[in-house]
């Protein structure tokens, strides 16, 4: 099968050693092609050259970010996606049951199957996990710029995000979801496509990656005690406090609210004006997971 090889050797809160990335693909894959990515959005034209020169497998590794830059260019096309997991949280690799060893990875991709996925869309825009607004957009936003100056990696995100619980003020939106029309001050609001941020914090559990639907999860905003009392059952597959979260199975939903709205795709920060609109692609992505999956 022709194989295309996309690295990332900054993924994960430090330099990677790209060579060793690399040789682990070359041993398992001898007839690949490749790149390094340079800069942001690099990896969405490595993909798109790759599906105009006819490779019928696209293999990235890296982190949520670089992972979502290379499957949008592959949206819609019958060119797989593999995935090694070279992230911070690793969410979609861990939703998937994939190696998180990078050399295990590798090697499972030599078994993996394709499997047509879902794809959401958040004002047009595709992510491949998780969207939401709230308190863990805003933390990603403050991530996306502390990290322009500071170190990226688990501890300061975990330090800017237990600021953020102490100070966060949420915002009152209207949400309109399978024909219903609410209004809601969530602590934060996901559209799950898979079922966690990663570092298996679940916020999702029952989403299927498969099934034409997204979980809209609300996390209300409750008291700091009971959000400290529920947090372990969020490393569950089943148990949920009712009075904390909510969730509903849906194609999309429209949220509104006066200003400015900062929301995330896959963990990327961005902010839009008044309105945001989530819809769903159903079966839209070929990806590649682990034999048994």
């Amino acid at each position: 099968m022709k194989t295309f090889v996309i690295i990332n050797p900054v993924s994960g809160g430090k330099r990677q050693d790209g060579e060793t990335l690399a040789r682990a693909a070359w041993i398992n894959f001898p007839q690949a092609d490749g790149a390094f990515t340079k800069y942001a959005g690099h990896a969405t034209e490595l993909a798109a050259q790759a599906v105009k020169d006819g490779y019928e497998q696209i293999l990235v590794a890296g982190g949520d970010g670089t992972i979502n830059e290379t499957a949008k260019a592959l949206v819609g096309t019958r060119t797989a996606l593999g995935i090694v997991p070279k992230g911070s949280g690793n969410g979609l690799a861990r939703a998937l049951g994939i190696p998180l060893p990078y050399e295990q990875a590798w090697t499972a991709l030599q078994k993996a199957r394709p499997l047509s996925c879902d794809v959401g869309q958040a004002n047009g825009e595709y992510f491949f996990n998780l969207a939401g607004v709230g308190i863990e957009a805003q933390i990603a936003k403050d991530f996306a710029e502390y990290g322009k100056n500071g170190k990226r990696g688990r501890w300061p995100y975990f330090k800017l995000g237990a600021k953020e619980v102490f100070s966060y003020r949420p915002k009152t939106l209207r949400v309109q979801y399978n024909g219903k029309d609410e209004i809601l001050t969530p602590l934060t609001l996901v559209f799950a496509n898979g079922t966690q941020y990663g570092s298996n914090f679940k916020i999702a559990p029952q989403a299927e990656i498969t099934d034409g639907k997204l979980d809209m999860v609300e996390v209300q905003n409750v008291s700091k005690w009971k959000l400290a009392l529920a947090a372990p059952t969020f490393f569950s597959d089943t148990f949920r406090p009712i009075e904390v979260t909510r969730t509903h199975k849906t194609t999309g939903a429209v949220i509104s609210c006066e200003g400015e709205i900062v929301y995330h795709l896959d963990g990327e920060p961005k902010v839009t004006q008044n309105r945001l609109e989530i819809s769903l692609l159903p079966h839209a992505l070929q990806l590649l997971v682990p034999h048994g999956y």
